[in-house]
């Protein structure tokens, strides 16, 4: 391997275990730490549980950006808990209104060269500095905090060439909507997707974070792009020049697989409820009446994208039926709206301006009517994810929006220069922009004396039992293709304030899908002892949110049978001690039923010796029983996990270990000092 990819001198950069063999298990050197506050709550737990006295990592850095919305105490004292936390524990904390994480850790922190795991799905987005990161679930984000490895299954790496000039009213999230046009939600997985090409020349870096970040919604474990000339720039711009190196792919090097972008062929897309990979041409559905139009999140965070849509809406009112929400994603961007008169545009234009934050992506506020077409700069348009249960959410590119806000109805951007005889607006980079950096807290020295501030609604983890040889529990829930983490634990206002409440957030698993099942998964826990779900393809898909792990764990759930899973989801189903096992034959999908009785009576020992694990189906009503044997792709350090309940348990017993270890050492030591005396 002489001639190296960049998705390949990241990853030997930073190798400590393993082969750099795609399916081969790896383990890689973590330098950075991304967390929110949705999910970040569990991690500050579960470092608490870990008694961790300090980050190991070069920087992390726990963001508020999700639960925003102080409706009650609720996540107020979140906010207080994370900063006693970050300061406990030495991670920078990004105040509430500061901004979306991933935009503003691109702006501050992220690094060119550097490898990053975050406890969100879209931290992927810092792949267009030329940085390898991935997101995850928060146990495998503390354990990287708390100086382990981060292990992952060593992806294929897909080169994706990008040729050409871009066209006028075309952008970015058309570049990552072509992607997903051609390759859907399941595309990437087990893929890292690296960006090389001529046609770099056309993507600024922030235009490069559009497409990193929906990178997540291909199901690839990341995105990679280059550091080169303009990732120099953009450093300069925001006063870091000094944190630029160059990191560009060796002439001659190869890619695992390939792909091939002519940017000149590219027209304005959208993604059609409800799915992200549901994409089509903007001209296939023109004409359809919208109600709300919402411009911003990490999908289109940077400065270009909200100017461009105050450069088109500039001297017009939008439509009167159309909602035209602003979230702009920094106080950073905001200042920079200021002093470009884009802000002033928008206002003028009739928008509804919103603090800094994830909002509306992630249903904290901005929900559209009921049975009304919304148009997003969003990532993310699953089932009643907006916050309305018969949602109608469109995702597509700032120009999109813009014209569409105008006219209230979706609108090719291309049109307007027909309806308003408008020429394409062109955003000039500033040599520097202005800096706003003042709501970052740094970590102290040394926080050992910090005091957590735990108000009522934070309850400690609870523990979790080894995994048992035998297990007698019914299947409660048969699901299909695609189910995402929205679907097993919705997101929205509702909802995300109990992120630290695990009793009170299992109560609405599954409930997109069966609003009864917490009264019946109670019910299983108490006669049985547990239960277990059935899915098809691409089960957990979306979001990193462990919660979709973690909550059904409380709730009894012994193991989930598929035919496949999404990356980030399979791994906190192990994390938490959950099995994760797959259909030998898919067609013994169609030999469970919602209902059915399941035995399992060697669980234990055959994935401790990768053994098929033995699927009894005992049937509703007739007591007819079949048999059936599935599979596990787990790696021998995950089955030590699962086999001990957990990673928690499994730190917990290194760091016992390790103590019991130096005691031992120093006992040595002093007999010894003994018999010299």
């Amino acid at each position: 391997m002489s001639a190296l990819n960049v998705t390949q001198k990241l990853i030997k950069s930073h190798l400590l275990e393993g082969k750099m063999e795609p399916g081969k298990e790896i383990g890689i050197k973590i330098d950075q730490a991304l967390l929110q506050d949705a999910t970040g709550t569990l991690v500050q737990l579960e470092l608490e549980a870990m008694d961790l006295k300090k980050a190991q990592t070069e920087v992390a850095v726990q963001y508020v950006d999700h639960n925003l919305l102080q409706t009650d105490f609720k996540n107020a004292d979140d906010h207080s808990f994370l900063l006693s936390a970050s300061q406990k524990f030495g991670l920078w904390y990004s105040r509430p209104g500061n901004g979306v994480s991933h935009p503003v850790h691109m702006e501050r922190f992220g690094k060119p060269g550097k490898t990053m795991v975050g406890s969100d799905s879209h931290t992927p987005s810092a792949g267009s500095l030329g940085m390898l990161a991935i997101g995850t679930g928060g146990l495998d984000v503390a354990a990287a905090i708390a100086g382990q490895p981060y292990y992952v299954k060593m992806p294929q790496v897909m080169g994706v060439k990008l040729t050409g000039k871009m066209p006028d009213w075309v952008s970015a999230k058309d570049v990552i909507l072509e992607m997903l046009r051609r390759y859907d939600v399941k595309g990437g997985v087990g893929k890292i997707i690296e960006y090389y090409g001529d046609g770099l020349k056309e993507l600024s870096s922030m235009d490069r974070h559009v497409i990193a970040n929906m990178g997540a919604e291909l199901g690839a474990t990341t995105t990679v792009f280059p550091s080169d000339e303009e990732t120099k720039r953009f450093l300069i711009s925001q006063h870091r020049e000094e944190d630029w190196s160059e990191l560009v792919a060796d002439e001659g090097c190869s890619y695992d697989l390939h792909e091939e972008i002519i940017l000149d062929d590219l027209v304005p897309l959208i993604a059609k409820p409800t799915s992200p990979g549901n994409v089509v041409p903007v001209s296939e559905v023109a004409g359809l009446e919208i109600g709300q139009v919402v411009i911003g999140s990490s999908a289109n965070p940077g400065v270009r994208d909200f100017w461009v849509v105050g450069a088109i809406v500039d001297g017009h009112t939008v439509g009167e039926n159309v909602s035209f929400d602003v979230n702009p994603t920094s106080r950073q961007v905001i200042q920079n709206l200021i002093a470009n008169k884009g802000f002033e545009k928008l206002i003028a234009s009739g928008a509804r301006f919103h603090q800094s934050g994830c909002m509306g992506c992630i249903g904290m506020g901005q929900a559209p009517a009921s049975n009304t077409i919304s148009l997003r700069t969003m990532p993310r348009n699953f089932p009643s994810r907006s916050g309305t249960e018969d949602d109608q959410v469109y995702l597509c590119s700032p120009e999109t929006a813009a014209a569409s806000a105008l006219t209230g109805k979706i609108t090719d951007p291309r049109d307007l220069e027909k309806l308003y005889g408008m020429k394409y607006p062109r955003y000039e980079y500033p040599e520097k922009e202005l800096i706003n950096s003042m709501m970052l807290v740094a970590p102290p020295e040394d926080g050992s004396q910090v005091e957590l501030k735990r108000g009522p609604n934070i309850k400690t983890l609870p523990t979790i039992e080894q995994l048992q040889d035998s297990y007698r529990v019914p299947v409660l829930l048969k699901m299909g293709d695609n189910i995402s983490t929205d679907e097993i634990l919705r997101a929205g206002a509702e909802v995300l304030p109990f992120r630290s409440n695990l009793p009170e957030i299992s109560k609405f698993s599954y409930s997109v899908i069966d609003p009864t099942f917490y009264d019946r998964a109670m019910q299983a826990k108490e006669d049985f002892g547990g239960h277990i779900v059935v899915a098809k393809d691409n089960y957990a898909q979306g979001s990193s949110r462990e919660h979709a792990a973690l909550a059904p764990k409380f709730l009894g759930q012994v193991a989930v049978i598929a035919h496949s899973y999404a990356r980030i989801a399979w791994q906190n189903l192990v994390n938490f001690g959950i099995v994760p096992l797959e259909f030998i034959n898919k067609e013994d999908y169609n030999k469970i039923e919602q209902g059915d009785i399941i035995k399992f009576t060697n669980l234990r020992t055959d994935i401790a010796q990768r053994n098929p694990v033995r699927v009894k189906v005992q049937k509703q009503g007739s007591g007819q029983e079949i048999e059936f044997d599935t599979s596990h792709s787990m790696s021998d350090r995950q089955i030590q996990i699962l086999i001990k309940g957990g990673i928690i348990n499994e730190f917990k017993a290194q760091i016992t270990n390790e103590e019991v270890n130096a005691v031992e050492k120093n006992t040595v030591t002093g007999n010894k000092q003994n018999q010299i005396k």
